[in-house]
């Protein structure tokens, strides 16, 4: 595949034709923040973390095709701005007590928080009444802390080939439901599954498997999330 060249935030970035934004600046080193994407699943832009401005239009960099010349704007203070509003919107829309989660240290919307400097959301907390789905004896769900991502419907039918998950109603009533009446224990999920295994947050969590690692041990103890990506740009002599 022919190989193009574009910009991000002044840097000249080459790409491969058929490349995302996304794709290519995760290729170069460029950490563009981003909680629904996955690379082994299909781009779908929902949470719009992913946002940058692409000849001064937004686009989610996640779904949007590289192209050769394109100038895109990724860390500016308007868009960190941007970002640190939906991130807290995530907050105030469910109910996160990350001091008590299972998986804090390992969550990615606590971890992103962490990264934009948020300590408090600035927003009036929903307090949404929402259910848990305890049901299935190997996976649980907790939707008090789903944001809404769609990783494990993508998974579900991308990773597992199933349809466990799905959305259902709109707007504030939105939310997680699977395909059986009786609750997640009456699907066709398995332990062998791998749909559990890509929420980004403590919503979908294995039954057992709580607090296992230490303080120290966890994912985003010793380094910020987009730490990886990073590395690789470090790894070219290029630094930051």
């Amino acid at each position: 595949m022919s190989d193009i060249t574009f910009i991000i935030d002044g840097k000249e970035v080459q790409g491969r034709a058929g490349q995302t934004i996304m794709e290519a600046a995760d290729d170069a080193g460029i950490y563009i923040p981003r909680l629904c994407y996955l690379k082994e699943l299909t781009p779908a832009g929902h949470c719009r973390v992913c946002t940058v401005y692409v000849n001064g239009r937004p686009q989610a960099a996640c779904t949007q095709p590289a192209a050769p010349g394109i100038v895109v704007e990724n860390d500016t203070a308007e868009l960190r701005t941007f970002r640190r509003n939906l991130i807290e919107m995530l907050f105030v829309e469910g109910n996160h007590y990350c001091m008590f989660c299972q998986v804090s240290g390992n969550c990615e919307l606590q971890a992103i928080a962490y990264r934009f400097g948020i300590d408090h959301p600035r927003y009036p907390y929903l307090f949404p009444k929402r259910d848990i789905d305890m049901s299935h004896p190997d996976v649980l769900i907790d939707r008090d802390r789903c944001i809404m991502c769609g990783r494990c419907v993508r998974a579900s039918k991308e990773l597992d080939q199933k349809n466990v998950f799905q959305f259902i109603h709109r707007s504030i009533h939105k939310r997680l439901a699977v395909n059986a009446a009786d609750g997640l224990g009456r699907t066709e999920l398995t332990a062998a599954d791998r749909a559990p295994d890509v929420c980004p947050v403590g919503s979908l969590v294995r039954k057992g498997e709580a607090y296992l690692l230490p303080i120290g041990s966890r994912k985003y103890d010793s380094a910020p999330i987009g730490s990886e990506i990073e590395a690789k740009a470090i790894s070219f002599g290029e630094g930051k």
